[in-house]
């Protein structure tokens, strides 16, 4: 088994790019991230949330990210881009989807894509998922029979939803009305914004990024990650929100936690704005599998909001590391 430090990762992997076609007319990039795979381990397919991509899981504005650290100890580590997301392009699909596209086309073409590529010889992946990657990772595992799913890691993630930030809450208060607004060139704008808020007023941004935990001068790098807000989306989520439970094509994908037998590492933001503590760590309480274990970063003089998990200064030895550590133990 590898074992690497913060400092010595930065250097030492390698890329290969890959557009994988999803059967709906949509071609999904992924980067499988590598330096060197230890025996006996399975890839890991990291799965991001809602408006954002894949970019961030390769990216920390002081050290290795979150690809490279788990690349170092031994991991073959793949991002996915969604439809819609980051690099992933439309060929002859539809611009028309939601949660449930997501979660069982989108992520069995990227699975099956890894497990017919992957140098490690397994048979089965782990699946990491960030914020709604988490919902979507296991709607995955209780809508398609014999997923060929092991563990999963939740970061900041859920799938019922407990406690409901009130800004949350207030913006989703009309699924109807959510599903009608559109957005463009979010990112651009948050390229223009998020340095100004960062340096004059950055405790408007602490329910998602924390200026006392993350650095936040490399903020115009940090929006790479940002992706425009689908109308679908938003009134899918703004009525899962108000139901409280997670339902994907007839499944009630949160009453079923307690059948599911998957190690789960679910990693929760002490000062989260985005999914609340009580949310995310419902999961983890709800979950029927044996193998499982509970990680809340972050304390009163270090915060760490939604975000802050991929960035925040630390994040290798607080966040990185303890999730290598379970998928090699798992």
């Amino acid at each position: 088994m590898k074992s690497a430090t913060a400092e010595n990762t930065q250097d030492v992997t390698s890329l290969d790019d890959f557009l994988v076609d999803n059967g709906a007319g949509w071609r999904l990039a992924m980067t499988r991230t590598t330096c060197g795979v230890a025996a006996g381990t399975r890839p890991v397919i990291i799965v991001p949330g809602y408006g954002m991509n894949s970019f961030i899981f390769g990216f920390h504005p002081g050290g290795p990210s979150l690809a490279q650290c788990l690349a170092a100890r031994g991991l073959e580590v793949w991002t996915v881009d969604l439809r819609g997301q980051g690099k992933s392009i439309c060929t002859t699909g539809t611009k028309r989807y939601g949660i449930a596209e997501l979660a069982v086309e989108d992520i069995g073409a990227a699975v099956r894509h890894v497990l017919a590529t992957t140098n490690t010889g397994a048979c089965k992946v782990d699946l990491i998922g960030c914020s709604l990657g988490t919902a979507l990772a296991f709607a995955h595992v209780a809508c398609v029979p014999n997923a060929p799913v092991e563990a999963i890691v939740s970061m900041a993630g859920l799938v019922t939803w407990k406690e409901v930030h009130p800004i949350v809450r207030w913006v989703s208060a009309s699924p109807r009305l959510a599903g009608m607004l559109r957005f463009k060139n979010t990112r651009h704008m948050a390229r223009i914004a998020l340095p100004v808020i960062a340096t004059i007023a950055p405790s408007i941004l602490s329910v998602y990024l924390n200026h006392r935990s993350s650095d936040l001068s490399q903020a115009s790098r940090m929006v790479q990650t940002v992706e425009d807000p689908h109308p679908m989306m938003n009134r899918e989520i703004a009525e899962w929100i108000q139901r409280g439970d997670l339902v994907v094509r007839g499944v009630n994908v949160s009453r079923k936690l307690g059948e599911l037998k998957n190690p789960l590492f679910c990693i929760v933001a002490n000062n989260d704005g985005i999914v609340t503590p009580a949310t995310s760590r419902h999961t983890y309480d709800a979950i029927g599998s044996s193998r499982k274990e509970l990680l809340i970063v972050g304390d009163r003089d270090m915060p760490i909001a939604h975000g802050d998990l991929f960035v925040c200064r630390g994040a290798q030895e607080r966040i990185f590391m303890p999730i290598a550590d379970f998928l090699l133990q798992t």
